[in-house]
């Protein structure tokens, strides 16, 4: 198997284990076996199983957050310069929900994997968590012209506020749903991006909300990001 073949295999075998059995229970040896690799070629590729974690959410991490600036992007051209504030936070919710939500993306090991990862507190994927923050910066700069005189802190408590409601929807969906006697349709993906964002503009606008409906998710071409736009 050529350098870049093992490297694959190892990648796919370790998400597909952390995603069925979470990250305290796979060890490298069980990813060796899966990926019918040497421990060697873990050590080589890799280094350690956190390194290979932190590359495994990296990777993961930058195809969502190329969706989130390329939809920040759209709403911004099309506001002359500024989006209003529903467009930018479907922008910032919209992937990450849809990425791991609805029939069609929770099979999917991609989705499992990243379940885990916000279920899951391990310190690789926090320490990433923690450093790489560029990316949601340009989202404060986008409600910071969406909001001109409102607070920075406001702006930071309130996209905090928003990626808080997603992250624990994806997390606590199955308890959601029991309570609900399925009343909440967690299904419906579009409906749930649309009511994490309503709440998280109330709360930015003092209950004013927008005259629209932020428009829908559009079509744009996907860019390249660096790890700084994690």
């Amino acid at each position: 198997m050529s350098s870049d073949r093992t490297r694959s295999a190892i990648l796919a075998a370790a998400e597909k284990l952390y995603a069925d059995r979470g990250f305290g229970d796979v060890t490298l040896r069980d990813i060796v076996a899966e990926a019918n690799v040497n421990l060697a070629a873990v050590n080589y590729h890799f280094g350690s199983k956190d390194e290979l974690i932190a590359e495994l959410f990296v990777t993961r991490s930058l195809a969502t957050n190329r969706e989130r600036l390329n939809e920040l992007k759209f709403a911004e051209e099309k506001g002359g310069g500024r989006a209003p504030i529903d467009a930018i936070l479907h922008a910032l919710v919209g992937p990450t929900l849809r990425g791991c939500l609805g029939p069609d993306r929770e099979g999917s090991t991609a989705a499992r994997f990243m379940i885990r990862a916000s279920i899951e507190s391990v310190p690789p994927i926090r320490r990433i968590k923690n450093r790489e923050v560029d990316h949601l910066r340009k989202f404060i700069a986008a409600m910071r012209r969406s909001l001109p005189g409102r607070d920075d802190a406001e702006l930071y408590w309130g996209l905090h506020f928003a990626l808080a409601m997603s992250h624990h929807t994806i997390r606590e969906k199955e308890r959601l749903a029991r309570l609900s006697e399925g009343q909440c349709d967690l299904n419906d993906v579009d409906a749930i991006v649309d009511r994490v964002v309503s709440v998280s503009v109330m709360a930015l606008t003092g209950g004013e909300t927008p005259a629209k409906k932020a428009p829908a998710r559009p079509v744009v071409p996907h860019g390249r990001l660096t790890r700084q736009d994690l």
